[in-house]
């Protein structure tokens, strides 16, 4: 009877053995569960922060262009600044002297700045326009009409950089 008896304990160690080893499993099974739960929320926050750096990095590359393009265009403006003075002095100059070289170069030059965005604000006979045109004096005409053009006025890619400056017609006072 004790070989019995000590069957049915080994039997129930056996299954108590079993029994742990399932609630191990079971143990085990769960960690890996919370463990894959884990490493998977982990890679949906490193994606989510990779997506963000790399829009980060794709903006600062865009701000970056249009910073280098809006210095690219200052310099541009500032350099048409100054050259403007000596385009006026070789149009004024034409004027009085027809040489054929010189005419050539005036030409190269207004060329050449046109291809830059550089343009002239057309204001012969046209109406005075307080935006594009700078009044500096006014003589006998027909009202707000521009008269005479003393200095051309410019726009550089439509944006104005120097205002015409004009004479503009006004009525004359009728004499009682």
């Amino acid at each position: 009877m004790n070989k019995d008896k000590d069957k049915i304990i080994q039997k129930n160690n056996e299954v108590k053995e079993t029994d742990q080893q399932n609630q191990d499993s079971t143990n085990d099974s769960q960690n890996t569960s919370t463990k894959v739960t884990d490493l998977e929320t982990k890679i949906v926050e490193l994606e989510n922060n990779w997506k963000r750096a790399l829009a980060d990095y794709s903006n600062q590359q865009k701000r970056f262009n249009e910073e280098k393009e809006e210095v690219r265009k200052r310099a541009n403006e500032l350099l048409l600044l100054n050259l403007l003075p000596i385009l006026d002095n070789m149009e004024m100059l034409l004027q009085h002297n027809q040489d054929m070289g010189f005419k050539m170069i005036t030409k190269e030059l207004q060329k050449t700045v046109k291809e830059f965005g550089l343009e002239d604000i057309e204001t012969d006979n046209k109406s005075f326009d307080v935006t594009t045109m700078e009044a500096v004096d006014s003589a006998e005409g027909e009202e707000n009409k521009v008269m005479e053009t003393k200095i051309k006025g410019y726009l550089l890619n439509g944006k104005l950089i120097r205002p015409a400056k004009v004479i503009v017609g006004k009525k004359l006072k009728e004499e009682q």
